[in-house]
């Protein structure tokens, strides 16, 4: 990079800050920033580090947004790196769309597959969690009279593509029925036990329904599939980034997820995982040049596609490095805990998320007792600027609520506050 390039980039770099911070002058990376002000502090889990994590943030004045699971959003420092590439892209199009940013991209590979604990050759960089389902849902030959175990809270974007894919060639869709809150890990497990017979040939989960938060058990259910010749798929939209995953314990066969959620990447990015011993099995959506490739890459070859976002996940990884994965993990139990502590206290607020940490995290869903959920959050907004997920699904008539990094316990009263006074 050219004197006056590096110049242009921090000046770009320095104009996005928030607040009254900005960045240092003579710095050339976000890590270089991210240290300068003490974000990778390991010693320091206070309340005013959660503070300054939150300042990182630029949500619109006035906003108190607790719908992460829904989308989340990019800090400053990870829209300002996404910027910079898209500048640089249309700076010489031709040059980094195809070719120049080869490196690059290898090494967003490399840093996601650090994140989940496997290796390069197992993560293909695709869109979204969608394309993920839809990638693996097309990809088998399945025979009229095989099945394929879906529990009935699995998103639409998890059900339909083997509804589309498999269901219509006379594949049967068994839906066992999961208990809003179950008591144990393995009251759940038994369920997915109950539900496999000598047909089933694949078990499609989530890792965490986005109907009430509950945490389903991947590593039992491919422990005892596995057993029994039977792939494990797994819709890892509201996990990665909550808290630490390693998907070799975890033993699933794919897992797939949008990192624009609780990873805070640029949106349309995510991140699909194969394991080298199921990869085979896998067609791609899409066939262009290049679609001999025996590598899982084959599995993201788009010719053309936005590169600036896919390099907008390194920073967004490199963001959850420096605060530190397991530092994360521990703040999203903790805000939980807060939380549901906060709540016990009123009959009036039902909360119907399982209370173990092994069957929840940091998405809480609560009802009102007597009032319509839709009606309760039109209040919250208009009253009070909060912004959640009213889910009416499974008799739930329950306000979902998610706690990111960027929500701080001070956040958390001021909701509790005005769920009491809409209780009231």
């Amino acid at each position: 990079m050219t004197d006056t390039a590096r110049r242009s980039f921090l000046k770009r770099l320095g104009q996005g800050a928030v607040g009254s911070m900005t960045l240092p002058v003579f710095s050339t990376t976000l890590n270089d920033h991210w240290q300068t002000i003490g974000l990778n502090a390991t010693d320091n889990e206070t309340e005013e580090y959660w503070h300054l994590v939150k300042s990182q943030f630029n949500l619109a004045e006035g906003l108190h947004y607790f719908n992460n699971a829904s989308l989340g959003a990019s800090s400053t420092h990870i829209q300002q790196a996404t910027n910079h590439f898209r500048s640089t892209l249309d700076g010489f199009p031709s040059k980094y769309m195809w070719g120049a940013w080869e490196e690059e991209k290898e090494r967003v590979r490399e840093k996601t597959a650090n994140l989940f604990s496997v290796t390069t050759e197992e993560i293909a960089l695709i869109h979204n969690t969608t394309e993920g389902m839809n990638l693996i849902a097309r990809s088998f030959d399945l025979q009229p009279g095989d099945e394929v175990i879906l529990a009935d809270h699995e998103h639409a974007s998890g059900r339909i593509p083997w509804e589309v894919w498999q269901e219509k060639k006379g594949i049967k869709l068994v839906r066992p029925e999961l208990p809003i809150r179950p008591k144990s890990v393995a009251e759940l497990a038994t369920i997915y036990e109950n539900a496999i017979t000598p047909k089933t040939k694949i078990i499609s989960m989530c890792h965490m329904v986005n109907t009430n938060g509950m945490i389903l058990p991947v590593q039992e259910v491919s422990k005892m599939a596995h057993e029994k010749g039977i792939l494990v798929a797994v819709d890892g939209a509201q996990t990665a980034g909550m808290f630490t995953i390693n998907l070799k314990e975890l033993g699933c066969d794919f897992y797939t997820a949008s990192s624009h959620k609780w990873l805070f990447s640029p949106k349309g990015v995510g991140v699909f995982y194969a394991r080298k011993e199921s990869q085979h099995y896998l067609k791609p959506l899409m066939v262009a040049r290049g679609h001999t490739d025996k590598s899982i890459r084959r599995l993201e070859n788009y010719n053309t596609r936005n590169l600036p976002e896919v390099l907008g996940l390194g920073a967004a990884i490199d963001f959850h490095n420096t605060i530190g994965a397991s530092r994360i993990h521990r703040r999203s139990f903790e805000l939980k805990a807060y939380f549901r502590s906060k709540l016990a206290g009123n009959p009036k607020l039902i909360i119907k998320s399982p209370a173990l940490d092994a069957l929840s995290a940091a998405i809480q869903v609560v009802e009102v007792k007597g009032k319509d959920v839709k009606n309760v959050k039109q209040k919250l907004w208009e009253d009070y600027g909060i912004d959640c997920r009213p889910m009416t699904s499974h008799n739930l008539n329950a306000l979902r609520l998610s706690f990111a990094i960027h929500i701080t316990k001070k956040d958390i009263d001021y909701l509790v506050k005005a769920l009491n006074a809409l209780a009231a």
